[in-house]
């Protein structure tokens, strides 16, 4: 099978997200100016670079009314700050539950039952109880081809590591089993582990 985007494709579903897959899932918190938290799931979200560690998530979605097309990247874009929180397969209906489009001012900390804490070096707050958060300044936010996409690229200026996930001064991911996004309405998580040594 062959297809052009432009062109569609004669499946029932997009197969795009499918193909690119597993994808790592960002749980976005920011703090609004008016101090209201939010969390949100985005899995278009990487690691881009080491030096400084610098991370993306992307948004491609519109919250009517919203400048910057959702909540999560008006407040960063508002503050210049957020954290993003790992994802274990334990929280994927909490997770789950702050996917849902609430009104502007709605907390998902709240609405979900995510036990929140406050980060280290910006003004925001971060899953209290995640395997890893990063928290980040941002460097800039980049529009993308089509009506609502956008990139946005931080710093992270903070770690946080939960001790159990430490094994052997290795951060061990095997212990919390990260949950991907897949295709469709579909995840996995990772459960296992092999090593391949880089060549001389």
């Amino acid at each position: 099978m062959f297809y052009q985007p432009e062109n569609g494709h004669s499946l029932p579903h997009n197969p795009f997200s499918a193909i690119v897959s597993p994808r790592p899932i960002g749980w976005i918190s920011t703090r609004g100016k008016d101090g209201v938290d939010n969390l949100a799931p985005y899995s278009f979200f990487n690691a881009v670079a080491y030096e400084p560690p610098q991370v993306m998530f992307a948004s491609t979605s519109l919250k009517e009314g919203r400048h910057m097309g959702k909540d999560s990247v008006a407040n960063i874009d508002e503050t210049g700050v957020f954290c993003v929180n790992i994802v274990e397969y334990a929280m994927r209906d909490m997770m789950n539950d702050t996917s849902a489009s609430h009104p502007e001012g709605g907390d998902e900390f709240t609405h979900a039952g995510v036990e929140r804490a406050e980060c280290e070096t910006i003004a925001c707050s971060r899953v209290a109880t995640a395997p890893a958060t990063l928290e980040c300044k941002l460097l800039q936010i980049v529009p993308l081809a089509g009506e609502h996409n956008l990139i946005v690229i931080g710093q992270v200026t903070g770690v946080h590591l939960r001790d159990d996930c430490i094994k052997d001064g290795v951060f061990d991911v095997t212990c919390y089993q990260p949950l991907a996004r897949l295709g469709y309405q579909d995840y996995t998580r990772v459960e296992g582990l092999f090593s391949l040594k880089r060549p001389e």
